[in-house]
């Protein structure tokens, strides 16, 4: 059926529906044809302009004609006339379209040279434990644990002590993966170097317990060792070093050892062990700055500027003990 032929009957019929109201007749029967009427009206003005309505408005059946219809045939008068004239208006003189507020552009080409990462704040230890405190993103948290990786573990392991308290879980094991790691690759080295211990010949025995010595040691230096714990390798280092020393004379040993004796406070065996490691042709340099550590705690101040003074020029510059030269030396 053509819809200009529904159109048309649509008016006609809404027309012949007024017209029984204007003959004067207020009988049950007038009333009744004005219905009839009024209601084959709408309802073909609402199967004329059904197929024009867009797409998105034809769903869903059977409710979007019953809008239609409804809005037609409850206004009795200007019902038809006002459906038609909402609709037909909007079809055809639609809203002008907007245009794109973006700008579609090509991919950019991949530079000529790869630009240089500045590995400085890459490996800052200060930056990472900013982004760790006040990131609000996890995956820039994570970002950071994994810049960890470039950086001396010395520098990585109170970062990844720091993400232990982190709130998200991804960060949280993340870091506990790395630092155990690391801690179960030394605890692996140690039981290795214990078990060739028992089996190895009197004179490999001294480099064996100078090596122990060393792995206890770093499980302190690098701070995975903590309270009784912490205790315990140091007295395990000091054991091995001691047999070490005293089975062959080497001045990396004496070191290792005046080392272990400052940190477990036995000052006096710290300044003998390291005077024997400058006796066996260990350059003052490296043990200037234990000097002056203990130099320090034993209120010996006149002593700690000479101390420094004997550092390597780098050393002196490097922090800490640039600010710590400057200190000294002021007059």
């Amino acid at each position: 059926m053509s819809s200009k032929w529904l159109f048309a009957n649509a008016f006609l019929l809404e027309f012949g529906s007024l017209l029984s109201l204007l003959d004067g007749s207020a009988s049950l029967l007038a009333a009744l044809i004005f219905c009839l009427m009024h209601g084959a009206a709408c309802l073909c003005l609402t199967a004329g302009m059904w197929p024009f309505l867009p797409r998105r408005y034809r769903q869903p059946l059977p409710w979007s004609g019953l809008f239609l219809f409804s809005l037609a045939f409850f206004i009795p008068v200007l019902g038809v006339l006002g459906v038609a004239l909402a609709v037909f208006p909007a079809l055809y003189f639609p809203r002008r379209q907007v245009s794109d507020v973006w700008k579609q552009t090509a991919i950019p080409e991949l530079p000529f040279r790869a630009s240089e990462p500045d590995m400085r704040s890459m490996m800052s230890a200060g930056g990472l434990h900013d982004v760790l405190r006040h990131a609000l993103n996890p995956n820039k948290r994570l970002s950071a644990i994994l810049a960890t990786r470039r950086m001396s573990s010395r520098e990585a392991i109170p970062i990844l002590k720091l993400a232990l308290k982190d709130p998200a879980d991804d960060v949280r094991l993340l870091a506990y993966s790395m630092l155990d790691a690391q801690e179960s690759g030394i605890n692996l080295k140690i039981k290795n170097l214990l078990a060739d211990l028992h089996a190895a010949p009197a004179e490999q025995r001294a480099l064996l317990n100078a090596s122990l010595a060393q792995h206890y040691w770093e499980l302190v230096y690098l701070g995975l060792a903590q309270g009784s714990v912490l205790e315990h390798m140091l007295q395990c280092a000091r054991e091995h070093i001691e047999k070490a020393v005293g089975e062959r004379s080497a001045a990396e040993d004496w070191l290792l050892c005046g080392r272990i004796a400052l940190e477990q406070q036995r000052l006096m065996a710290a300044q003998e062990a390291f005077a024997q490691a400058e006796a066996l042709g260990m350059d003052v340099s490296q043990v200037a700055s234990y000097r002056a550590e203990v130099a320090f705690i034993c209120r010996r101040f006149d002593e700690v500027p000479g101390w420094l003074a004997q550092l390597n020029p780098e050393d002196r510059q490097r922090l800490p003990f640039s600010a710590l030269a400057r200190y000294w030396q002021c007059p």
